[in-house]
């Protein structure tokens, strides 16, 4: 597979470690997983992460920004999300999901996304329920351990490093915002990658 043919020079897929999984693996992720290394660790298709990150932009692309929300329980992703929230008007929760939120039109808080995108379907179970209680459809980041069953579209990556979740969320933010025309043809984002990696 040649690099032209990558959303991103493959380097920087593996210096990322967006590839490495867990020593665990779920049935629902076991199509994603190219081999298993000597040490346990899973190691995910590079091939079939790029597509999906590709296939989720275009998804992403159909609605306007403040009809998405993108949650992060987890701090690794907390840094990227602000800056795809400053650079594009997507909405995000970072931290703890506040319950009800798309459920409970009573609640000030109350919204209606059109597309759930989770960081980790664990940490931010909640936020999935709640969206399948909603019929709000959900993408999420996989990882070798996690359960899929409650998600409409998977995208396979080391969720749990903050490279790699920073190189999702700005390999996302840059195909949205050229499909949505706020950057020109092939058009870079003008923050490196390096912006949205926490500290």
């Amino acid at each position: 597979m040649t690099d032209e043919e990558l959303l991103i020079d493959s380097n920087e897929y593996l210096k990322s470690g967006i590839h490495i999984g867990t020593k665990f693996k779920t049935k629902y992720m076991k199509n994603f997983i190219y081999k298993t290394r000597p040490d346990g660790l899973s190691v995910l298709n590079l091939k079939k992460i790029d597509e999906r990150i590709a296939i989720a932009a275009n998804l992403l692309a159909n609605y306007n920004p403040e009809d998405i929300l993108f949650v992060s329980r987890r701090e690794n992703g907390w840094k990227a999300l602000k800056l795809l929230n400053k650079l594009t008007g997507i909405k995000i929760i970072n931290g703890r999901y506040p319950p009800g939120m798309l459920t409970n039109p009573n609640l000030e808080i109350f919204c209606e996304p059109k597309i759930l995108f989770a960081c980790d379907p664990w940490p931010d179970k909640n936020a999935v329920q709640d969206a399948m209680k909603a019929g709000i459809p959900i993408i999420g980041l996989c990882d070798t351990n996690n359960e899929s069953n409650n998600l409409d579209f998977v995208i396979p990556a080391n969720n749990k490093g903050k490279k790699s979740v920073g190189l999702i969320v700005y390999l996302i933010a840059r195909e949205y915002m050229r499909k949505k025309n706020m950057l020109r043809g092939d058009e870079e984002l003008k923050e490196p990658i390096e912006d949205f990696v926490e500290e």
